[in-house]
């Protein structure tokens, strides 16, 4: 195998398995809501950071690269939202019909990969280092595919580890606090964007 592309993969894979908004994210609602009601979070950030990265290698890096400051509304804008959704699990109601609901959508999960701090400079940095012009074509369906995959396994691995905690979730005490440890991530995910 390519050293080149072991060497891509690894990064993908050290950037997407660790945690960050979308990993707290995917494993809140499993946690609450259940593998089935989480597949349209887990298809929202796997098709929605496939779209980014496309977007990136064929449109977008060069405005990046021409208008650098867009990178700091990207943060603001992605921690505005961030803080939104900590907030919206840490102090969402308990009641009958939001057990049932999955307060997350699809839609939100697809496009907050375009304001997501994290999956937007890792977007970058994948395509500034491993999509090189003499081998174009190539390059970027590699990088696109690896993108891919690291998405929907990371996300996907993610709410699983949230199911598997549901078992040792024995009182509403536990759920609130695991909740609330969630919550926490996400605002600790928007500091670290200014750090």
């Amino acid at each position: 195998m390519n050293p080149e592309l072991l060497l891509l993969i690894g990064i993908s894979f050290s950037l997407g398995f660790a945690p960050g908004p979308n990993n707290a994210v995917a494993s809140y609602s499993a946690f609450n809501f259940g593998i089935r009601k989480t597949i349209p979070v887990i298809l929202g950030v796997g098709f929605g950071y496939t779209t980014l990265v496309i977007l990136l290698i064929y449109v977008l890096i060069s405005v990046f690269e021409k208008y650098p400051y867009l990178t700091e509304i990207i943060r603001i804008l992605g921690s505005i939202f961030l803080l939104y959704l900590a907030y919206k699990i840490s102090f969402s109601k308990k009641d009958e019909k939001s057990k049932n609901q999955n307060p997350v959508k699809f839609y939100e999960t697809f496009f907050f990969q375009f304001i997501n701090p994290k999956g937007v400079m890792a977007a970058i940095t994948l395509i500034s280092k491993f999509v090189n012009q003499e081998n174009y074509i190539n390059s970027s369906i590699a990088v696109i595919i690896v993108c891919a995959i690291t998405a929907f396994s990371s996300i996907t691995t993610w709410a699983f580890l949230g199911k598997f905690l549901r078992k040792f979730a024995t009182n509403n005490e536990f759920i609130r606090r695991f909740n609330y440890a969630m919550s926490i991530l996400l605002v600790g995910c928007v500091i670290g964007f200014y750090l």
